[in-house]
């Protein structure tokens, strides 16, 4: 299928390079084809958005309300089928990949919601005949730049509320999972979004780079590594621009001596090897208490010995392939770092033979926290375990990282748990669940390397994408 920049309500094909979008379950098989925007495409786009903010801004906040859930009745509509070109592009099973569809409409009905909720305050002023109103407004034309691991999932939840809050956008999505971008901006427009008011420009780095750069873009809302998401970051700050990022997490789950270890084992391997461990919020890390590592270890290691991995539409699979062979090769050569830096392969490790981008879900006893792997965010179906003498050594160890986006702890103990609350440094604790996982509907995000900025989803994106104005209101002399 071809896919098309959309440019200021016009669908073109784009003037930079050719680029195919392919399945890593089957790498031959070409999944969408398209051009990427060339530099004056993306100058296009960012002059339209610009045109179009003042009358979006204006349009009532309930009509701008009325085309997220146009939007959302189409998407619900065709998610069995964009469900299964999600797997073909990205890899995630079919059932992950359905939801994931169903779950971009709820986000843009939940940002819908917001034209019912209260949208500022009004104070008493010590002054007679006078109020004090704080109102928001949309901050103006919002830079996105999205991942691959949730192609319709994360630009979701940045583009409901920008939309709804009244901003116009530029949005550069990864060039890995192009046709769900096209479906999504597809039935936005369908909506009755008004020209200009969302432009889709595909690109690589020099086309994030130009609209993060350009003086008509207002804020700049980022997913992504760590590394390019601290470019982005220090480049934002350079040019006094606000900014929001979601970078990367090497996330710890923790499990006690007194957690119930069948529930435990299935958790930690759902965080680890669902997605493929293609999620910010994996779990990476798993820290046991000695008491009951051994047990709780073998639970693990089978559970990730009999996942079925295969190609994603296939009923009954598990886990699919790794996005490209760049993130195959990455995580494979992790892994071969970890053993050999003294890691134990408990189960995986050794790579497949055979077509696509597949590794098999692993499972490393590491020999402690000195080693590459306890730093490094692979972004795959890779665990590494380290044990702990009690909760207070193991609540440490799952702070012991650069990153705080998410974590999980196991306990029956309710004063443990709350312990843990007070305790880790992350912006997503699960208690006695996995690690991954979020819901609209609350804020989303994380402390340390792994975010900066206000948070996302929830009414906290909405301190992103609107600023403040005090208003004092006297009445006439």
């Amino acid at each position: 299928m071809d896919v098309l920049n959309l440019i200021g309500g016009r669908w073109v094909e784009g003037d930079g390079e050719e680029f195919a979008d392919t399945n890593p379950a089957r790498p031959g098989e070409v999944v969408a084809r398209g051009r990427f925007a060339a530099a004056a495409e993306v100058e296009r786009a960012v002059a339209a958005a610009r045109a179009a903010a003042p009358g979006w801004a204006a349009t009532p906040h309930h009509a701008r309300a009325a085309v997220l859930v146009a939007a959302a009745d189409l998407v619900d509509a065709a998610a069995d089928e964009w469900g299964a070109e999600l797997a073909r592009e990205e890899g995630k099973t079919l059932p992950e990949a359905v939801a994931e569809v169903r779950g971009s409409a709820r986000i843009l009905r939940y940002y819908a919601g917001e034209a019912d909720r209260e949208s500022g305050e009004i104070f008493a002023s010590p002054r007679p005949g006078e109020n004090v109103l704080v109102v928001r407004k949309p901050i103006g034309v919002a830079g996105l730049i999205t991942p691959f691991n949730f192609p319709i999932a994360i630009p979701a939840w940045k583009i409901a509320p920008a939309l709804s809050y009244g901003n116009t956008v530029v949005w550069k999505p990864s060039s890995l999972v192009p046709l769900l971008a096209y479906r999504l901006a597809r039935a936005l427009t369908s909506a009755g979004l008004p020209d200009g008011v969302l432009n889709l420009v595909y690109g690589e780095a020099e086309a994030g780079s130009a609209i993060v750069d350009h003086p008509g873009v207002d804020a700049i809302s980022f997913t992504g590594s760590t590394a390019v998401g601290r470019a982005v970051i220090a480049r934002c700050g350079e040019l006094g621009k606000p900014v929001q990022t979601e970078m990367g997490g090497k996330n710890a789950s923790v499990v006690l001596a007194d957690a119930d270890l069948d529930h435990a084992a299935e958790q930690v391997c759902l965080g680890a090897f669902r997605s493929t461990g293609q999620k910010c919020t994996a779990t990476s890390r798993l820290i046991v208490a000695a008491p009951v590592a051994d047990e709780l270890l073998a639970r693990v290691a089978e559970r990730a010995a009999r996942l079925v991995v295969g190609d994603p539409l296939s009923p009954g699979v598990e886990m699919g392939p790794l996005v490209s062979s760049a993130a195959r090769d990455r995580v494979t050569s992790g892994v071969a770092r970890a053993v050999d830096e003294g890691a134990k392969p408990l189960a995986g490790a050794s790579p497949y033979d055979g077509e696509g981008w597949f590794v098999p879900p692993t499972v490393l006893d590491l020999p402690g926290t000195g080693v590459d792997f306890w730093r490094t965010e692979l972004f795959g179906p890779v665990v590494g375990v380290v044990r702990a003498s009690g909760t207070e050594e193991a609540l440490g160890l799952a702070n012991l990282s650069d990153h705080g986006l998410s974590a999980a702890i196991f306990t029956r103990d309710l004063g443990v748990a709350l312990q843990a609350v007070e305790r880790l440094d992350v912006g997503v604790l699960h208690i006695n669940s996995e690690s991954a996982g979020t819901f609209p509907y609350v804020p989303f995000g994380g402390v340390k390397q792994s975010g900066f900025g206000p948070k996302e989803q929830g009414r906290a994106a909405r301190e992103f994408f609107t600023h403040t104005m005090t208003v004092y209101l006297g009445a006439p002399a």
